[in-house]
């Protein structure tokens, strides 16, 4: 058996050791927001969601300029977010109403993908973010997701005409195509938003 042959079980071995450590650790963090939820006997707002979402974000923002895809599983992690830690931030009537959003944005983003105006990522990342945005923060956080776009994106095309920055991270596929990661811009949103809501900054917490 050959040296890189040895080296493939141990590299997975890891791969499962970092995410059951990863897991154990967020299932700790999870069972102290309740805990405190139930000491206080409210919702924690969300602030409780933001550590869970933050290392998604970070994911899909990477994943998406350097592949140009978001991947599935941070979909499907985004959503189980809402689904485990929601009724920790929000009364569970709020939070049982706010899954209607993702059905919504799904439908829409399916009819925009299939016109060919957004990627099939995008939409389903989008409708995974759809839950955590409270109705009557809806016209706030689209300006607030279009100032985030343009930032994002000037940020982007500025980056990739560095070339110290395309020699620390060499062969990400958004730095010669065309089309613009939009992974970055709803990540970016998503964690701004829920920021300014967790400071009490949105009409909902006001």
């Amino acid at each position: 058996m050959t040296s890189l042959d040895l080296a493939a079980p141990q590299s997975r071995t890891g791969g499962r050791a970092a995410t059951l450590a990863l897991g154990l650790a967020f299932g700790a963090i999870l069972v102290g927001l309740i805990a405190r939820a139930v000491d206080l006997g409210a919702p924690l707002g969300m602030v409780a969601v933001l550590p869970f979402v933050l290392p998604i974000a970070v994911w899909v923002a990477i994943a998406d300029m350097k592949t140009m895809k978001i991947p599935n599983r941070a979909v499907l992690a985004l959503v189980a977010v809402f689904a485990l830690a929601g009724p920790v931030a929000l009364p569970l009537e709020v939070w049982a109403w706010c899954w209607v959003h993702l059905g919504v944005v799904l439908v829409l983003g399916f009819v925009m993908s299939s016109l060919g105006m957004i990627g099939a990522g995008d939409a389903k990342f989008a409708a995974a973010m759809a839950p955590f945005v409270a109705l009557a923060d809806l016209g706030s956080f689209l300006f607030l997701f279009a100032a985030v776009t343009v930032l994002a994106f000037v940020g982007h095309r500025l980056a990739r005409r560095i070339p110290a920055v395309r020699r620390a991270l060499p062969g990400w596929d958004s730095w010669e195509r065309r089309d613009f990661p939009m992974g970055l811009a709803l990540a970016g949103g998503l964690l701004v938003y829920l920021g300014l809501a967790a400071l009490g900054a949105m009409p909902s917490s006001t």
